[in-house]
């Protein structure tokens, strides 16, 4: 998984009932794009997280 400062990160829920949550790719502390990344989520929470097969990369579009 490579991920850079910008992409959100689609959390899929694990459990019945659970909703998929988001978080904004916000530093990223592996190397070359690699986990683990600091994020935040919609409710303003922030963490650390090396997210696991229930995560997508949405890459975020730059405008050019």
């Amino acid at each position: 998984m490579q991920a850079s400062v910008g992409d959100r990160l689609l959390i899929h829920g694990r459990i019945v009932g659970q909703r998929d949550r988001t978080a904004e790719v916000i530093e990223v502390l592996g190397d070359n794009g690699t986990p683990p990344y600091r994020v935040r989520f919609e409710d303003g929470h922030e963490t650390i997280m090396s997210p696991g097969p229930d995560t997508v990369v949405r890459h975020f579009a730059s405008e050019e």
